[in-house]
């Protein structure tokens, strides 16, 4: 009895080894599946949340003006409105005095008080694009102050809610959808600020790193795969461009505050200097994935190349390079994606001045996205908090596009063996 007893024995410790090793690996299942879940329910809270404060940062309060041009009798003929200094002749000619009569006459005193103080600017920019409105009555959507846009909210001054509510409930306040938020450029007042000079900034800026690491980081993984002879100074070169791919941003932005800036001083806040420091910052992780890249192309095309007569450049340039071109697009797409988000190097090198013109070419004073959210979340007006979550809400879709057309060229450069 014994004899048959032992082998039951042990099958019934096998049998019971069997089900813990099931019911791991069911336990590991659950948790990887319950990590997706979190992390998806994490990212959908934060859409949802930033969706939610962003849309009122594409709105802003609007007083409603109507304007009798041919009773204002403006002083200015309409040939003028073609002339570069028209927003000048304007001014001089007596818009704004006929705007603030018009407001007084539909909002009456204390509403035409809260009328935006460049709201003649909108005016006059609708004016010289169609000058025949000076020959018309003309209903204008004009922004309105700051301290009555908070009023509206329910906020803000006590003493403003009731003259906001009321000129709510006649239709002469509304909250409407700003397009010049995406046209226009930082200013002091939440109600005329744009997202246009930082966006430019970013693109201008971000160009001028693809320029320079793409190349130079490509051209680095192929010699130090294909050409460099193993030895302790290759070694080094190794080791240390791993460090740099781990070193703080803010390192690389002393070292262009000290170099860049020292070899360029009047390009201070330049997409070109800025632009040069991410560069610096991109470099390691281009090398680092074009090296892999290029180390997974099998041997055999290598040889295939030679054998047929090819040299070794163009076995390198017509074989090994398109080959792995994917790959070193994947490093590229996460270093420039990196670079895009950055805010501390170009703290470092002055591109958190207050730029009120969007910048015309690679060397005009210029922020960027990240660093103009960083200047406004610092605000404390309620109207700065909406406009930074519409700022983030342009970075992610400005971020989307730029990784959406690098994997288009990823997949049009994608080759099988």
């Amino acid at each position: 009895m014994s004899e048959i007893a032992l082998p039951v024995a042990r099958q019934a410790k096998f049998q019971a080894r069997l089900r813990k090793r099931y019911a791991a690996e069911r336990r590991f299942k659950a948790l990887g599946l319950g990590a997706i879940v979190f992390s998806v329910l994490v990212l959908a809270v934060l859409l949802v949340s930033m969706t939610a404060n962003g849309i009122g940062g594409f709105q802003r309060a609007e007083l409603s003006v109507t304007i009798d041009f041919p009773e204002a009798q403006l002083t200015i003929p309409p040939e003028r409105l073609k002339d570069r200094y028209a927003i000048q002749a304007l001014e001089v000619s007596g818009l704004a005095t006929a705007i603030e009569n018009a407001a007084e006459k539909d909002l009456g005193k204390e509403g035409a008080a809260e009328l935006g103080r460049d709201a003649w600017r909108d005016v006059a920019s609708k004016l010289i694009e169609d000058p025949s409105l000076l020959k018309q009555t003309v209903t204008f959507n004009l922004p309105a102050t700051d301290d009555l846009s908070t009023a509206l909210r329910g906020e803000g001054e006590v003493e403003l809610q009731p003259l906001a509510q009321e000129l709510h409930e006649k239709g002469l306040l509304s909250r409407n959808f700003d397009p010049g938020f995406l046209m226009r450029s930082d200013a002091t007042d939440p109600q005329v600020v744009g997202i246009w000079g930082a966006l430019k900034g970013s693109f201008l800026t971000m160009i001028v790193t693809l320029l320079m690491a793409f190349p130079i980081g490509v051209l680095a993984a192929l010699y130090l795969e294909e050409y460099a002879p193993k030895n302790r100074w290759t070694d080094m070169i190794e080791v240390s461009i791993n460090n740099l791919a781990a070193v703080p941003s803010i390192i690389f932005g002393l070292l262009g505050l000290a170099v860049f800036l020292w070899m360029f001083p009047y390009y201070r806040s330049a997409p070109l200097i800025g632009g040069m420091t991410l560069a610096l910052m991109t470099l390691p992780v281009i090398v680092i994935s074009g090296r892999n890249a290029i180390k997974a192309v099998p041997p055999s095309i290598r040889d295939g190349a030679l054998a047929i007569g090819a040299s070794p450049v163009q076995v390198v340039f017509h074989h090994v390079l398109p080959l792995a071109l994917p790959g070193i697009l994947t490093g590229t797409i996460i270093g420039m994606a990196r670079a895009l988000g950055e805010t501390a190097p170009l703290l470092m090198i002055g591109m958190r001045a207050f730029v009120a013109t969007p910048p015309e070419g690679f060397t005009s004073p210029a922020t960027v996205l990240p660093v103009q959210i960083f200047l406004w979340s610092d605000e404390i007006d309620r109207g700065f908090v909406e406009r930074t979550s519409a700022a983030i809400i342009v970075l992610l879709l400005f971020l989307l596009v730029m990784n959406g057309l690098a994997i288009y060229f990823r997949n049009r450069f994608e080759k099988t063996w």
